[in-house]
């Protein structure tokens, strides 16, 4: 039974026994650092990890082998969630991969979006002056997108031209196209900006949020402390659902597991104790509301 029906028959049946079993609804897959490696070779290797611990699937990197994953997660009753592609707003540097366009033709009708980030040397992080450009290439890249019947969700990252999750939605903006949204990532908006303003940060984003990731984290330090597995660090990661859920959002949430050290599977474990525990609580304290 998935989570959303389950949540659904809850509502349907008056169970509050199943409903509060059913505290998050949303999609929850893991990002490729999370499960590629030499233990887990392959994408059959990788789905049937992520299919045993109970995963809903994974958001992988790159052009290549976009068919054969898509198939080994299909035959998992799994989903390719994201696929995580780069573009370069400089004049002197190719637009994208020439390979993306097959990339993206190969995910029509899976519902895979295409997790965007975007990179310049010429013009710093968070700054404007090629947001022509930008735009320009978010264009290029949504009507392919938009020939497979998929979406575009930039992403914001750490020293990249769209580095924050204001930069994304600026950029958004002017792309202006239904198929083009955002993503909020814990990590990077923690890396650069502190645990402040989080609730404003996620209300700026919503109307066009896509994709959220998370992970176990600390508030300040180096990749470190602030990529951990989901039951670690300090970092108020049930507050960041909390606000989430009361916003709305039933969209997919991608587990970050960038350099996490240790063995995969047991980061994946635990990490899905804690995803369980954390919809739990929400589900009783909704309960009790």
């Amino acid at each position: 039974m998935s989570r959303r029906f389950a949540a659904w028959l809850a509502v349907l049946l008056g169970l509050p026994g199943l409903a509060n079993g059913q505290g998050l609804t949303n999609p929850f897959f893991v990002l490729g650092n999370g499960v590629q490696g030499p233990a887990y070779p392959t994408p059959e290797s990788q789905a049937a990890l992520l299919k045993e611990l109970g995963y809903d699937g994974i958001g992988p990197s790159g052009v290549e082998g976009v068919p054969e994953m898509l198939k080994a997660f299909d035959d998992e009753g799994l989903k390719v969630y994201a696929l995580y592609v780069g573009a370069n707003v400089d004049t002197d540097q190719p637009k994208y991969d020439p390979k993306l366009k097959d990339a993206i033709a190969a995910l029509k009708g899976h519902g895979t979006y295409v997790w965007l980030y975007i990179r310049s040397r010429q013009h710093a992080p968070s700054s404007t002056g090629g947001d022509r450009q930008a735009v320009k290439i978010v264009r290029e890249v949504a009507e392919m997108a938009e020939q497979a019947g998929v979406k575009v969700a930039l992403y914001p990252h750490v020293g990249f031209y769209v580095a924050r999750v204001e930069d994304a939605v600026r950029i958004a903006d002017q792309v202006d196209r239904p198929s083009v949204g955002v993503t909020f990532n814990l990590c990077h908006w923690l890396k650069q900006d502190g645990p402040t303003g989080m609730d404003e940060r996620l209300q700026l984003a919503l109307p066009r949020l896509f994709l959220v990731t998370i992970n176990g984290a600390d508030p300040e330090g180096n990749w470190d402390r602030i990529i951990q597995t989901l039951d670690r660090g300090t970092f108020d990661v049930y507050g960041l659902l909390k606000i989430l859920k009361r916003l709305g959002y039933t969209g997919p949430i991608g587990l970050q597991c960038y350099a996490i050290p240790g063995d995969k599977r047991d980061n994946l474990v635990r990490s899905m104790q804690a995803w369980k525990g954390l919809s739990k609580r929400l589900a009783e304290e909704a309960s009790e509301n």
